[in-house]
């Protein structure tokens, strides 16, 4: 070529025109030939107007590229896109593949250039060519539809820009998204940065993080080498706690929640409480109903810690005495803290929990924490307690605060802080050595209160000595029965409720009144009543949710049934009737809080359980029966007994409180004004009324020299007979020695959270190798009996259950059956009409496989159960050894039969239905059975 500038100058000038014509149809044919000029050497220019240098801008303005931006993740796909090859012929693939060649490599030289945009077609058609190409030169691509882009960035899986179907929009993710991804993104880089440091230091046996599985980095903070490093760690968690927080605050969500929660009474004494939890190691404090004291209190002490930067160092837990209430606590509280639950907020109780390795607020029951104290005596982490609900005395409440009261000296940091509605409050305070109380007022609408002499005024509704009589039907008739026999002996209340009665006229009302009042049967608790008043509400009371105090499941069910027949209370369009019960299922238990449909009343039948635990907002009318079922104990015959007694004026104050948290309330008590003041002002203890087996072993477990001493600095110490006879009991059983020692049975009982007995049970059938039916028959005797009984199929009900029983009679045995069918027919997928076929609970025998993966896992664990089950069922088949180990976890509850006259076997039956009422039995073979054999098993 003997003129390369002319040739050059024609060569540009070409160039232009093919620009220009590919600018208006984004293809040519010329395209390598413009690929071929840039790679000519060009030299420098002194003058940026010059032809040349004009030519080149042109040239290189045709490749130019815009930068990378970040967009949401949002799939789209491809298949609305229409890729014609056929019709539109491409030039050769491996031309294209070269000029990409070229094309990348001039990308990787490129400074400024962050990706190359191609909608050649050609280009879509060679696109896996392409990528690999991109790939093994260390660069990113990816396929937008009609788009291919390679870039020196990875690349989202969609691009609004590139998209020409869809609107160009803003994709926002939602705040809650964000800081779940912004969490676990930090706690990556804390993981790596921990490590880091760990093997800066140079140990050879730390194990790296990543290795461990479920690291908690609150609780486990001395396996850490490198204490600074870990202090650092919780520095940024403390601060990214802070920012999400504040974020939430500023968000017009968090914003509408903290005005809800500023309008709480107790956000008015919040920096009053703050501060005296800060001087004071232990503070009592009461609240009305309604106060927000449960749900508030734990967030202000999290709220202050994360404000002030030790968010990550603070570990709260708060305690419930149900497990409904903590997890409907945690997640309410969740709720106001605009986060999922189980993220800063979780809660642990038996056999659920949702909890995080960054939750700092955990409500849990008060098992649960007595469970942890016994393998962590100093609560290593934790920096506040809070123990709700103290004014129902429990046996583990009680037991707890022995056991904080002496964990205090030793972890002068941890804050104690206890809580209740009805509270006496100088009890408690001068437990703890003086420590300071404080009062929140309620927030709750005015409660108007009818006692029994104006509800029977108000109603119209009369007394006779035949309709108070309580229908428990046709398998229960002993106990209908029962009702008409006059008490021997009379408990002090009654005998107070007898005299109050006396002592009264009601001349202030009607001569019926009086009459109905005079007919009044105290141990009774009045299903025709309950059904006439709930009726009257329905009927002539302005619209609300009715909430009914019932005993115990058995009246609950049995008025359910009664409610249920009746034309008004039974009609699903105008009634919507509900139960709860503290061995239902979660599930079950939570519809009480779901709002009916409209112009439908809902009604809840509950125990004592929804006084103080749990609420239900929508409640404006409330039925108090006066009565609760508890466990009784005489210690001089060693015999405990779960009976209705009646409650306590705190407890009908707490009832009354339920009907006002919406708007004004009316609440019926189905007793008469004197009976109330003849109340007791609180509850009796349950440590002064049941049986102390568990409890002993427990203490013993905390390695305690005697468990009198350790009893005797209780709030109200037990009797000492009573101590004696548990330590007895445990001593009779094995798990004590004469010097009061933990045996080897006793360690590990002391692990298994079930009673005593059936703890060895347990640990016998895993010795004999029958594990697997012992272990279903513990796991049932810890539940609600699976076996239903509706009202008006019972004998269909007998007849299913009697198919389980084959020819042994024996409930346990049945049981072992009943469970093993329904997980065949699980397996097979008809386990619900294996359950509706057979009249068994689902949710009962879901309970009982939970409990028996715990147990399972428990004693694993401890070494007692082979990994592999056919070792540990070696001998399940040998049903007499199954039904020997079971009398032997039993014992000494067994009953002896001694056979005497023909009569006494009709007299037998009435006995045993009388006296062994709440026994798992086959009341149709009972007879026969203790005729044959002489002997019979029972749980109490």
């Amino acid at each position: 070529m003997q003129n390369p500038k002319a040739v050059v100058g024609l060569l540009f000038g070409y160039a232009k025109s093919i620009s220009i014509s590919n600018n208006a149809h984004n293809q040519s044919p010329h395209r390598p030939l413009l690929n071929l000029l840039l790679l000519l050497p060009f030299p420098p220019s002194s003058s940026s107007s010059s032809p040349y240098s004009s030519s080149v801008s042109n040239a290189r303005y045709f490749f130019s590229n815009r930068g990378f931006c970040g967009y949401a993740a949002e799939q789209f796909s491809d298949d609305e896109y229409d890729c014609d090859f056929d019709n539109n012929k491409a030039s050769s693939s491996v031309v294209n593949i070269d000029e990409w060649k070229w094309k990348l490599s001039m990308l990787l030289r490129s400074e400024k250039d962050q990706e190359i945009v191609s909608r050649d077609k050609r280009d879509r058609r060679d696109y896996e060519q392409i990528s690999n190409l991109a790939k093994r030169m260390g660069l990113y691509s990816e396929l937008y539809g009609k788009v291919v882009v390679a870039s020196k960035v990875p690349l989202p899986n969609y691009r609004p820009d590139l998209d020409d179907k869809r609107p160009q929009r803003e994709v926002v993710i939602p705040l809650s998204l964000q800081r779940r991804v912004e969490g676990l993104l930090q706690e990556h880089l804390d993981r790596v940065m921990l490590n880091s440091g760990k093997q800066n230091d140079g140990s050879d046996d730390a194990k790296p993080i990543d290795q461990v599985k479920d690291v908690n980095l609150d609780e486990n903070t001395d396996s850490f080498v490198d204490g600074s490093v870990m202090e650092k760690v919780l520095q940024r968690r403390s601060l990214r706690m802070r920012n999400m927080q504040r974020t939430w605050r500023e968000s017009p969500e968090g914003k509408k929640m903290l005005d809800f929660r500023r309008s709480l009474p107790a956000f008015k004494e919040r920096e009053r409480l703050l501060q005296a939890i800060a001087q004071n190691q232990v503070i009592v404090i009461s609240g009305e109903t309604g106060c927000g004291k449960t749900t508030q209190l734990p967030q202000y002490i999290l709220e202050s810690e994360i404000e002030s930067g030790r968010g990550a160092f603070c570990s709260i837990i708060c305690t419930q005495p149900r497990r409904i209430s903590a997890m409907a606590v945690a997640e309410r509280v969740s709720a106001e803290r605009g986060e999922p639950l189980g993220d800063t907020v979780g809660y642990k109780v038996r056999l659920e929990g949702m909890k995080g390795k960054n939750t700092h607020l955990l409500f849990c029951t008060s098992g649960i924490l007595l469970r942890r104290l016994l393998s962590d005596r100093n609560l290593n982490g934790i920096t506040h307690v809070f123990v709700d609900e103290i004014h129902e005395r429990g046996m583990n409440e009680d037991f707890l605060l022995i056991v904080l009261k002496d964990l205090l000296p030793r972890r002068r940091d941890l804050r104690l802080v206890l809580m209740s509605a009805t509270l006496n409050a100088e009890l408690f305070s001068s437990y703890f050595g003086g420590a300071p109380t404080f009062h929140i007022p309620g927030f709750t609408y005015p409660v108007r209160a009818h006692f029994l002499e104006d509800v029977l005024e108000m109603t119209g509704y009369k007394l006779t000595s035949f309709n108070q009589i309580d229908d428990y039907g046709q398998d229960k008739m002993w106990k209908t029965q029962k009702q008409l026999v006059p008490r021997k002996r009379k408990s002090q209340i009654t005998a107070l409720v007898e005299d109050a009665l006396n002592k009264s006229s009601f001349e202030k009302y009607s001569s019926r009144t009086r009459d109905s009042l005079a007919c009044w049967m105290p141990e009774c608790i009045g299903f025709n009543l309950i059904e006439a008043v709930l009726c009257h509400i329905c009927r002539k009371e302005r619209p609300g949710a009715v909430l009914v105090f019932m005993t115990g499941w058995e009246d609950i069910s049995c008025l359910r049934d009664q409610l249920k027949a009746h034309p008004l209370l039974g009609d699903p369009n105008r009634v919507l009737l509900l139960t709860c019960h503290g061995s239902m299922a979660t599930s079950e238990q939570k519809l009480i809080f779901e709002k009916p449909p409209p112009n439908v009343r809902k009604i809840v039948l509950a125990t004592n359980m929804a006084e103080a635990s749990i609420t239900i907002n929508d409640v404006v009318f409330v039925v108090d029966c006066g009565k609760a079922k508890e466990t009784t104990y005489d210690a001089l015959n060693n015999t405990p007994c779960l009976l209705p007694s009646w409650i306590s004026q705190a407890s009908a104050r707490q009832r009354r409180g339920r009907a006002g948290r919406v708007l004004p309330g009316e609440c019926f008590h189905l007793y008469p004004n004197c009976v109330y003041e003849a109340f007791s002002e609180y509850q009796l203890p349950e440590l002064l009324r049941t049986p102390l087996n568990s409890l002993c072993l427990q203490i013993k477990s905390l390695q305690v020299e005697s468990i009198g001493n350790f009893l005797s600095s209780a709030l109200q110490p037990p009797k000492p007979l009573a101590v004696q006879n548990a330590v007895d009991f445990l001593k009779m059983i094995g798990s004590l020695d004469e010097k009061e020692s933990l045996t080897n049975l006793g360690k590990f009982l002391s692990m298994l959270p079930v009673d005593p007995k059936l703890g060895k049970m347990l640990i016998m059938g895993a010795v004999f190798r029958c594990f697997d039916p012992v272990l279903t028959v513990v796991s049932g005797l810890s539940v609600r009996d699976p076996f239903l009984l509706p009202q008006d199929k019972k004998d269909l009900a007998g007849t299913a259950k009697s198919r389980f029983s084959a020819k042994d009679y024996s409930d346990h045995m049945a049981l072992v059956r009943a469970y093993e069918g329904w997980k065949d027919a699980e397996r097979e997928g008809s386990a619900y009409e294996y359950c509706w076929r057979n009249f068994l609970s689902a949710q009962t025998l879901q309970a009982i496989h939970s409990l028996r993966k715990q147990f399972s896992f428990i004693l694993k664990d401890a070494g007692l159960v082979d990994a592999d089950a056919s070792i540990n069922n070696r001998l399940s088949h040998n049903q007499s050894l199954v039904r020997a180990i079971i009398c032997s976890g039993l014992f000494p509850g067994i009953a002896s039969v001694v056979v005497s006259t023909e009569k006494h076997p009709c007299l037998l039956k009435q006995w045993m239905m009388a006296r062994f009422y709440s026994m798992r039995i086959l009341s149709m073979h009972v007879t026969r059975q203790f005729l044959t054999h002489g002997w019979c098993l029972v749980k109490k």
